[in-house]
């Protein structure tokens, strides 16, 4: 038996629905090599069910059967008996001799991902860095004190951010900023936007939420103005008249919603959908509920935080050891953090039904969203019971809400636990993507702070570690919608990764991230990200060829006017392939070739076949790639999409002919290509020629 032929995995040609519902009946088909097998055999949930071989093409035999899937998650797998005597195994690692566990298939009954966002092309924004459409709600220097120092504003947008005190430094970007550039994110071919942080916060970043319920007006609008700043040497934000009235202004904080509520309105008439950023791990000291820095004490509208007065109503959102009020600092921070004080869920029913209300409110009339990318998520309480028991409550809420809204986790590490059905929907996906992708391109570690040359090239660990991390974690609906990024807010842009230089900006002069990178390696990983399953997500600026250290210098502003021309047109050249070949949306995937600085892959349906290939060595190369695998007949012509290397990139290609099922390449150093087969594309005169002869003899 030729057990490179067989093939199932959980996509819509091997798998009818691919989200079937509780106790419906599903259609499971196996695939082997044509006169291979004498008996298939589909062991699901420990009962065994035989498949009937019910259709032939080409190279290929098809077995299917057909049953009620039940009303829990179940295990599966293939066993597949050759007419040579052979018996193999068959789950997510191939043909194997023994079952393993955790890489068997498995179905969760009514779980289903939104369809929107499968293989969808996300955009990350840093709203404070991306674009200043509005400069009468910039912060001003000295408007308020933060964590040891006067917050600043910054009028030369290109300037570095400084590593010290980039949290309190302010460029001015906001959601007029955004709007005003939905046009450029619609032609470059988003079809969503994920924004970190929005609601109102003191710092640059907004990981340290002071209000849930509103947009911040330095992102939003300011209607009501005026008070007074904070002088050098006062830190007293009692004195910071003009910040507070800007953020507890009701009339700023309702034109600030208004106008989120717009901007998503506007997205989704150019059929982008909008994901938020939820921190609900922990707040910021200048929280309402808290006041540490006593901006809601005196206001008639706001009630006392825990901070402030010890019967606040607020107290048992935290986690006071002792001390006494007013102005008690002993609450618990998260990781001992001051300024990020640790919500304590199961201390407080009344807190955890707020944040309940914040979940459903955002995703709902009128302002829309489209989903949740949850910080921290794992951390959420004290235990993992409580975490596990607060995000099966989660997803009923958000999903009750808004049926099609989607729920994404930061998550490193084993995510199985919490994709089964009832609580994530799918991840930010480090473990199987960011990092094999980055090891095997630049062997940098993902916030450049080690290189480990032995990693450069490695393709059979980065198949492995893509199988491995991806099987174990992923079933279908989770993985097609997988969050796969290049780079992020927390970790060094990948171009900068590409110069295989460890440092950070503390320790290396912010200039020198963009030495030494090497663009064509970029390309690479852009395509590989392109052509992979999952959500391709780019961070902003990364498509405009942005640098930058691990944080704060990942943050740096969109380079409007100075962007490097050539990687934004591949971006938009790659992602115009991804959304016009379904295959890599929501098709297979199969590993077809690995060598030192070498693979190569397909993606696939029943009409159509993409075969990726990466040269990531200094030299060229040529290679045979037997692509009947993938269901490329053993004679066909093979389109060549796009090809990027040394030089740049073009899509003015020709054809490549595939005979025996080899197609063989030859690319040179740091490259990468795209072919494609299409059974439904008309044939070309030069095609048909090659195949037909007239004798006139």
């Amino acid at each position: 038996m030729d057990t490179r032929y067989l093939f199932h995995d959980m996509t819509m040609d091997y798998l009818r629905p691919t989200e079937p519902d509780k106790n419906r009946i599903t259609d499971f088909r196996f695939r082997c090599k044509s006169g291979d097998a004498s008996e298939v055999t589909l062991v699901f949930g420990g009962e065994r069910h035989s498949m009937n071989l019910s259709e032939q093409e080409g190279l290929f035999d098809y077995y299917d059967a057909s049953f009620s899937v039940g009303a829990v998650p179940q295990s599966y797998y293939f066993e597949v008996k050759g007419t040579d005597g052979s018996v193999y195994f068959y789950d997510k690692r191939g043909a194997v001799k023994d079952i393993s566990d955790s890489m068997c298939f498995k179905i969760f009954p009514g779980f289903s991902t939104p369809n929107w966002a499968k293989g969808a092309v996300m955009y990350q924004i840093f709203v404070e860095r991306f674009n200043n459409g509005d400069t009468s709600n910039d912060v001003l220097s000295g408007e308020y004190f933060y964590n040891g120092s006067l917050a600043k504003q910054i009028t030369e947008w290109s300037q570095y951010p400084d590593p010290k005190r980039d949290f309190n430094e302010f460029y001015g970007g906001d959601l007029q900023g955004v709007i005003d550039k939905l046009d450029y994110l619609k032609d470059l071919g988003i079809e969503v936007i994920y924004f970190n942080p929005i609601f109102v916060s003191p710092s640059c970043h907004k990981y340290d939420t002071q209000d849930y319920d509103h947009i911040d007006p330095h992102f939003g609008v300011i209607i009501e103005d005026g008070g007074n700043l904070l002088k050098n040497g006062d830190s007293d934000n009692t004195h910071a008249t003009r910040h507070i009235k800007r953020v507890t202004s009701a009339k700023n904080l309702e034109a600030s919603d208004k106008l989120f509520a717009k901007l998503v309105s506007e997205a989704h008439k150019r059929g982008i959908k909008v994901i938020l950023d939820g921190v609900f791990n922990h707040c910021g000291s200048f929280n309402k509920w808290l006041d540490k820095e006593r901006i809601y004490e005196n206001s008639k509208d706001f009630k006392k935080g825990a901070y402030i007065d010890q019967d606040s109503p607020y107290h048992d959102y935290f986690s006071f050891k002792d001390g006494s009020w007013p102005y008690n600092n002993s609450y618990d921070g998260w990781w001992g953090y001051d300024t990020l004080p640790k919500l304590n869920y199961e201390g407080s029913k009344e807190l955890e039904e707020y944040i309940f209300g914040v979940a459903r409110k955002w995703v709902s009339e009128p302002y829309n969203a489209d989903g949740w990318r949850l910080d921290v998520a794992a951390d959420i309480g004290h235990s993992p019971e409580y975490n596990h028991k607060f995000f099966k409550r989660f997803r009923e809420e958000v999903k009750k809400a808004n049926p099609n809204a989607i729920i994404l986790a930061e998550h490193y590490g084993p995510a199985k636990e919490w994709l089964q059905g009832d609580e994530w929907d799918t991840v930010m996906n480090y473990d199987a993507f960011m990092e094999p992708v980055t090891w095997f391109l630049t062997g940098m570690e993902k916030h450049s702070d080690e290189f480990k040359p032995i990693k450069v090239g490695n393709a059979r660990e980065f198949f492995d570690t893509m199988l491995y991390a991806g099987g174990e974690n992923f079933s279908m609906p989770s993985l097609y919608t997988a969050m796969n990024e290049l780079s992020n807010h927390d970790h060094s842009r990948f171009l900068t990764r590409t110069s295989q230089k460890v440092g950070r900006c503390d320790t290396l002069m912010p200039a020198s991230a963009e030495t030494g990178i090497k663009k064509p390696v970029m390309r690479e990983a852009v395509m590989i990200q392109m052509t992979w399953p999952g959500a391709p997500t780019i961070y902003y600026g990364d498509e405009a060829g942005v640098c930058g250290f691990t944080d704060p210098d990942n943050r740096r502003t969109y380079p409007w006017g100075n962007e490097d021309k050539e990687m934004l047109s591949y971006h938009k050249e790659l992602i115009k392939i991804h959304k016009k070949y379904r295959e890599f949306k929501t098709g297979s995937i199969r590993e077809l070739a690995a060598d030192n600085n070498f693979i190569a892959y397909g993606r696939f349906n029943r009409t159509a076949a993409s075969v990726v290939v990466i040269n990531n060595n200094e030299f060229e190369i040529t290679k045979e790639i037997d692509v009947s695998l993938i269901g490329i007949p053993k004679d066909a012509v093979l389109k060549e999409v796009v090809l990027t290397d040394g030089k740049g990139y073009t899509t003015e290609l020709s054809n490549s002919r595939v005979k025996d099922g080899i197609l063989t390449v030859t690319l040179s150093r740091l490259s990468g290509m795209i072919f494609r087969y299409d059974s439904h594309a008309p044939i070309t005169s030069e095609e048909f020629w090659s195949d037909n002869f007239l004798n006139f003899g």
